[in-house]
């Protein structure tokens, strides 16, 4: 992307915190007088980001056809979207099987999680159509690739064949970029001189950000090198937070991203409750032109619990597990047959 092109993406975002930290600000009643909210700084003299967050939302990645055209939902119809997150979900497991679950029972539904208030139709804010750009013909062929490699290899084969969630291994919570998850979309933000960390709930990992400074102010790590999670170099421009990520693999794939994806975040705390998240996604081997989301974080009560992915991964395990029987049965049937 050429200068004038990169210049103009930066004010289309700086726009675009704008416009969502006056849709943030309380509306105020008759009589009513706001509250002033002075933005907090750490001891060494970053703006403060610390505390425990939940970025926890009902809206959609992408805009929904029928709603083509409006940003926002009427708040009638946000009280119904409310309702029908709360229908009790079904999901296919190996062998075609139903499983239910009610998440509402168990105390996982979204709508019991604590979440910032907004009335958005999709996260992605640009395009303005609310809608992810299309794939490029590169990125076609790649997912296709991939889909005939999975198809060679046999789905449960073996556990490298199953995904980097199921493994525990990394997280869409943990990104980045960071996405609300089904549950458990917690977080806690640490700061230190030089530093921010990022601890997430999910498979608790931390991801550690350094700051541009005296302190730690390193470039990138070379091309040559590749993270599951990119390599991230953060700066402050005023009251925001942005972290510049590079050098992530083609096994990241978010969305079916490659080695090329280019990530930048925005942590822009709007008020004591609320830090206001964006990020913007560049892949030219992956998508027609960069694209633009936001997610709002609201502040939760601590402490965050370990959440030991690995050691309760039963999962995974009977999965292979039974991929194995299947494969016993099916043997011992061929046998019979043979006879």
């Amino acid at each position: 992307m050429g200068i004038f092109a990169r210049n103009r993406a930066s004010e289309s975002v700086a726009l675009l915190g704008l416009i969502a930290t006056l849709l943030f600000l309380p509306i105020q009643g008759a009589g009513q007088t706001a509250k002033p909210w002075t933005p907090k700084r750490t001891p060494d003299g970053q703006p403060d980001l610390q505390g425990f967050w939940s970025n926890s939302s009902i809206t959609p990645m992408e805009r929904p056809a029928a709603l083509a055209g409006r940003e926002f939902y009427t708040e009638q119809e946000q009280a119904e979207n409310e309702k029908r997150a709360q229908i009790p979900q079904s999901v296919t497991v190996l062998g075609g099987t139903l499983a239910h679950y009610d998440f509402v029972q168990f105390g996982l539904d979204l709508t019991q999680a604590k979440r910032a208030v907004t009335r958005r139709t999709s996260l992605v804010v640009d395009p303005p159509d609310g809608k992810i750009p299309p794939l490029t013909p590169e990125a076609r062929k790649r997912a296709a690739d991939r889909g005939e490699a999975r198809k060679r290899s046999g789905a449960y084969d073996g556990p490298e064949n199953r995904g980097l969630q199921e493994r525990c291994i990394l997280t869409g919570a943990e990104g980045p970029p960071m996405l609300p998850e089904a549950y458990n979309s917690n977080l806690q933000i640490i700061q230190a001189p030089g530093y921010v960390a990022i601890l997430q709930e999910e498979i608790h990992d931390v991801r550690i950000i350094p700051l541009s400074g005296p302190l730690s102010g390193r470039p990138h790590i070379g091309p040559g090198l590749r993270q599951l999670r990119g390599d991230s170099r953060g700066r402050w421009e005023g009251q925001t937070l942005i972290v510049d990520t590079t050098n992530f693999t083609d096994r990241t794939n978010f969305r079916g991203s490659s080695e090329a994806l280019h990530l930048v975040e925005r942590f822009t705390r709007l008020d004591e409750d609320t830090i206001l998240y964006q990020f913007t996604v560049e892949d030219p081997a992956t998508w027609a032109k960069p694209w633009t989301a936001e997610i709002p974080m609201t502040k939760i009560e601590g402490p965050l619990y370990e959440f030991a992915c690995h050691e309760g991964n039963y999962g995974l395990a009977n999965s292979l597990s039974a991929a194995r029987a299947q494969e016993k049965a099916a043997e011992d049937a061929a046998k019979r047959n043979a006879k």
